[in-house]
């Protein structure tokens, strides 16, 4: 698996999975671990400990990820949040192998890409845990030490994943993430777009097509899968 540099054919279809509470159910609560080492994070670092949850909650809205906010704004060394926050959760022992996940991911017929807004070495731990890491071509992450990196759902990420899988042509592309923002922008980016979550999509354009888990992208998209 590489991380970007690759080139597509034309006319070659390609889908870009998300991999938190996308790939796995959010039901695990893997983002309620890494909230609560967080906002331990935050106190470490001096941010007031009666605000620090309102605080990042905050830096979430204003940057799209609380570590954009923690970086602008106290300078924080991400080293130290790596190892802090995602290098200290259980992943492990909470994420299991899905057998199910990984049929479904081998049996579509286009190529396999991987896009988060998480670190690399997260996204990796994530994707070995379910035993799919092997099924992608690569991965578009966020790296932390760059400065104003892209994030989902800003239309940078989306230009960047397309540029590092090589991927040409919008319409080619295939999405499919649990936040109903990335995927709106996805779709306004001219990708087709699949919203997977187990509530309705609040307003109808914020994707093409909505299903409850991932095991279930072959019934909306079966001509993927053909």
């Amino acid at each position: 698996m590489t991380v970007g540099g690759l080139d597509s054919a034309p006319g070659e279809r390609i889908f870009f999975f998300d991999i938190d509470n996308c790939l796995y159910s959010p039901e695990l609560c893997v983002h309620l671990l890494i909230k609560e080492r967080i906002y331990e994070f935050g106190r470490g670092i001096g941010m007031d400990a009666a605000t620090v949850v309102e605080t990042c909650t905050s830096y979430y809205k204003d940057y799209g990820l609380t570590v954009r906010g923690l970086i602008n704004h106290h300078g924080v060394d991400v080293a130290a949040f790596n190892d802090k926050v995602d290098g200290s959760l259980p992943l492990e022992s909470v994420i299991k192998p899905d057998s199910a996940l990984r049929e479904m991911i081998l049996s579509i017929k286009t190529r396999r890409w991987a896009f988060t807004n998480a670190g690399f070495e997260h996204a990796s731990r994530v994707l070995k845990c379910l035993q799919v890491d092997d099924l992608f071509e690569g991965i578009t992450y966020c790296d932390y030490a760059e400065p104003d990196f892209p994030c989902k759902p800003e239309r940078r990420a989306y230009e960047k994943a397309m540029k590092e899988s090589g991927a040409k042509d919008v319409r080619l592309c295939y999405f499919a993430d649990d936040s109903a923002s990335n995927v709106e922008a996805a779709t306004e980016f001219g990708w087709t777009s699949v919203l997977v979550s187990k509530q309705p999509p609040v307003a109808s354009k914020a994707a093409d097509l909505h299903i409850k888990t991932i095991h279930d992208l072959p019934l909306v998209l079966p001509q993927l899968f053909t």
